[in-house]
């Protein structure tokens, strides 16, 4: 059950519970503000997110925070419920590589990418060279997570932290990041009133949350504080060394478009099957240009994000580090060729192909409900088009004699649940 507070007059307000069907249950009265039924938590007063604030600031304590930042900061903490409001807010469509690809690789964003690195070019040679990241992947992320610094996010990060902190779904997890923010602010590294950043307090030109900026932010320039607003050396360096400590080889490529052959067997284009670049050679795969790939045991994936009619890349080790800086395919590919095209690179030989088709959540989740029957293991039936749910429609495509790329679309929504109904005709 849920407490949540419905309006009796103007100046009272009732506090019930309800479950999904919003059946009322009387609790008591209290004279605040409230909200419409909603299936939301609300706070029908300021009393429990104070008294939440309170126990954060007494652990904040015993964990050495100053006092004078408790009350600096911590106790001037606002309650902000359009924090949870997108917090709860869950995306309608799913996005396809497409649409996703198209709006983050731009002409414009590409041209300001190489003008960046250009003006920034001595920090982030010196950077480079300390470090072995490539200076055209600093400016990759800057480009994708800020816009090139324009847009860090205009919400107090104390007040979101806090508001997630205080409330249940996740709230261990924020009331360490809120602690987290006080003892970035208690180090000296940035004032309160200049730490802004997401509804979701990632924070600065790179987006870090407060424990990856307490773990890896440098102070690049010198002046003795680690300032991921003001100072872009310091938000280079800090990228730097967090790619290096997920794991990022000196040396070597994110991947490359490449060109598959037409008997191509795409049951193979997915993340967990690498083979050395000896053996795609092997299988057909060259480079974009026809020319054959240089064979070597160097391991790598190949992905087909836009199914078998966009584009093909193959993708080593150091995607996979782009991927634990963010868990999506889509942002790594594109995080990937943006670097390329900022060092100078040229578009995609193959586009991603167009795709209008709006395919909902909703209409996933009961894809998976649809291949588990099928006895197609799916994964969890989330909504979500995660590595399982594509190798599925993979398995899927192979047991029908279709070209097996894991691509989702509306042809393909309507040949599961044909098969179903025929399964279901047939018991």
């Amino acid at each position: 059950m849920l407490v949540h507070a419905f309006s009796y007059t103007a100046k009272v307000k009732l506090i019930i519970l309800y479950g999904l069907n919003c059946k009322y249950k009387f609790v008591g009265i209290v004279v605040l503000l409230g909200m419409a039924c909603s299936g939301q938590v609300i706070y029908a007063d300021t009393e429990p997110f104070n008294q939440c604030i309170a126990k954060i600031g007494v652990l904040a304590k015993a964990e050495g925070i100053s006092e004078k930042t408790i009350q600096q900061v911590l106790s001037k903490a606002k309650h902000n419920q359009r924090v949870i409001e997108l917090d709860r807010r869950q995306p309608e469509f799913t996005q396809t590589f497409a649409n996703y690809f198209n709006s983050r690789i731009s002409e414009e964003r590409v041209q300001r990418g190489r003008e960046l690195l250009a003006r920034h070019r001595s920090i982030l040679n010196k950077i480079q060279h300390e470090s072995g990241i490539p200076s055209q992947y600093l400016i990759s992320f800057w480009g994708l997570e800020t816009s090139y610094g324009s847009n860090f996010g205009d919400w107090p990060v104390t007040d979101s932290l806090a508001t997630l902190a205080c409330n249940p779904r996740r709230s261990n997890f924020f009331t360490q990041e809120l602690l987290n923010a006080l003892r970035i602010v208690d180090a000296g590294d940035i004032s309160p009133e200049r730490m802004v950043g997401s509804w979701a307090g990632a924070m600065g030109h790179m987006q870090f949350m407060p424990s990856t900026f307490l773990q890896y932010a440098k102070d690049i320039d010198g002046d003795g504080r680690r300032d991921l607003w003001g100072s872009v050396a310091d938000a280079f360096g800090s990228a730097a060394n967090f790619l290096l400590h997920l794991g990022w080889l000196p040396g070597l490529d994110w991947g490359y478009e490449v060109r598959l052959p037409p008997d191509f067997d795409y049951s193979l284009a997915r993340r967990d099957h690498m083979l050395s670049m000896a053996e795609w050679a092997r299988l057909g795969v060259t480079a974009v240009a026809g020319n054959a790939l240089i064979p070597s045991e160097q391991r790598a994936a190949v992905l087909v994000p836009g199914g078998y009619q966009g584009p093909a890349f193959l993708v080593t080790k150091n995607f996979y580090v782009i991927m634990r800086w963010n868990r999506s395919e889509f942002y790594a590919l594109s995080v990937g060729h943006l670097a390329d095209r900022i060092a100078g690179a040229s578009a995609l030989n193959r586009l991603p192909p167009a795709d209008n088709t709006k395919i909902t959540r909703e209409q996933v989740r009961q894809l998976q409900l649809d291949l588990l029957a099928l006895g197609i293991d799916a994964g969890e039936a989330d909504g979500v088009m995660g590595s399982s749910t594509r190798q599925a429609i993979s398995r899927f495509q192979q047991k029908t004699q279709r070209i097996a790329d894991g691509h989702l679309d509306a042809a393909l929504l309507i040949a599961v649940r044909e098969a179903v109904r025929t399964l279901s005709q047939n018991q």
